[in-house]
C-alpha cells in the first residue's frame, strides 16, 4: 500500500502515523516547509503542495500511489484536487490508484431539530462551508465512478484529541459553558478518524459513513466533566443567545443533530473512544492530552 495523504493536518498526521506503523509506505503534504518535520515525526514523507500547482518531485510520488486520502477542505473554486486533474481524470496523474477516501464533515447534514441522522438523510447544509463540502462529496463521486475507483467518504463529527481538547481550554482560561436549549453535539477521537481509515483502506471499502462517537451531548456538559476530572472550577453557564461569538463559531450552533455510527460498527469497526467520558479520562490519564497536536 503506497499512501498519499493530501493535507496531512491534524487528522491527516494521524492516519499517517497508523498507517506508517502497519507497513504502509506514506506521504503527506503541507503547505509550509516549516511543517515538514512534523509530517517526518508522524511518518510520513513530507511533499509541499500550495493548493495550486503540483510540483514535479509530488508528480512523482503520485505516479506511485495506490491509495489516496484527501482531507484538504474546499472552497468557493472547489476542490482542490480535483481542478488540478481537470478534465483529464485523476488516473492521469495517478495512473496506479486503487482506492480514494474523502474526508468530509457531518455538518453536511445541517440541522435537523436534534434528531438522529445516518448516511441515508437528506442534506440540508446550512453553512457555506457545508455546502461547499456536499458539492465536494458530489464531485469525488464523479471522479471515482469515472474510473472505476472505489471511494470511501468518511463524514466526521467535532474533532478532538492529544493537543486539541477541553482540558486544553481549561488549562489557557479559554473554556466557556455555552448553553442553548437542546442543542447537542457529536464529537470523535482523532485515533479512531485514523483507524476508521486504516480499516476501510486494508480491502479498499467504497461508501458513505459517519466516522463519530456513540454519545451526542451538550456542550457544557463536555466542559462540566473535564473540569471535575482536573478537579477545578467549571467556568460559569452562558446563555448561547447573549454570548460573544465569531461567526463562524455561532454557526456551528444552527445545526442539531444526533449523528448514527451504525453503518461503519456494522462492517465490523469498533471505535476505541466511542464517548466522552472514557475519552477524556484517557486523556488525562495517559498524559496525552496536552501533548503537542
Amino acid at each position: 500500500m503506497r499512501v498519499m495523504i493530501f493535507g496531512a493536518g491534524y487528522s491527516g498526521k494521524a492516519i499517517g502515523r497508523l498507517l506508517s506503523g502497519q507497513g504502509a509506505s506514506v506521504a503527506g503534504t503541507t503547505r509550509s516547509a516549516e511543517k515538514r518535520k512534523a509530517l517526518v515525526a508522524a511518518g510520513i514523507r513530507p511533499f509541499v503542495f500550495d493548493g495550486a500547482t503540483l510540483t514535479e518531485e509530488l508528480l512523482g510520488e503520485l505516479s506511485e500511489t495506490t491509495h489516496l486520502v484527501q482531507s484538504i477542505a474546499p472552497g468557493s473554486e472547489g476542490d482542490p484536487l480535483i481542478r488540478l486533474c481537470g478534465q483529464a481524470g485523476i488516473k492521469t496523474i495517478m495512473p496506479k490508484l486503487e482506492w480514494i477516501a474523502y474526508l468530509s464533515t457531518v455538518g453536511v447534514y445541517g440541522d435537523h431539530n436534534g434528531a438522529w441522522v445516518n448516511e441515508e438523510t437528506e442534506l440540508k447544509p446550512v453553512s457555506v462551508r457545508s455546502v461547499e463540502r456536499v458539492e465536494a462529496e458530489q464531485a469525488w463521486q464523479v471522479v471515482a465512478a469515472r474510473d472505476d475507483l472505489p471511494l470511501a467518504i468518511l463524514r466526521l463529527s467535532g474533532i478532538y484529541g492529544p493537543g486539541r481538547n477541553t482540558f486544553m481550554n481549561l488549562a489557557n482560561g479559554t473554556a466557556r459553558r455555552l448553553v442553548k436549549k437542546d442543542q447537542v453535539f457529536n464529537r470523535i477521537r482523532v485515533e479512531d478518524i485514523a483507524a476508521a481509515t486504516a480499516f476501510l483502506a486494508g480491502p479498499k471499502t467504497a461508501g458513505i459513513f459517519n466516522v463519530t462517537d456513540d454519545m451526542p451531548s451538550p456542550p457544557q456538559d463536555v466542559v462540566t466533566e473535564a473540569a471535575r476530572l482536573m478537579d477545578m472550577e467549571a467556568p460559569p453557564e452562558q446563555p448561547f443567545e447573549t454570548a460573544d461569538l465569531t461567526p463562524m463559531a455561532r454557526s456551528f450552533y444552527g445545526e442539531n443533530k444526533r449523528v448514527s455510527n451504525a453503518k461503519i460498527k456494522r462492517l465490523g469497526f469498533n471505535f476505541q473512544y466511542p464517548n466522552y467520558t472514557m475519552s477524556l479520562e484517557d486523556l488525562l490519564g495517559s498524559g496525552s492530552w496536552n501533548q503537542k497536536a
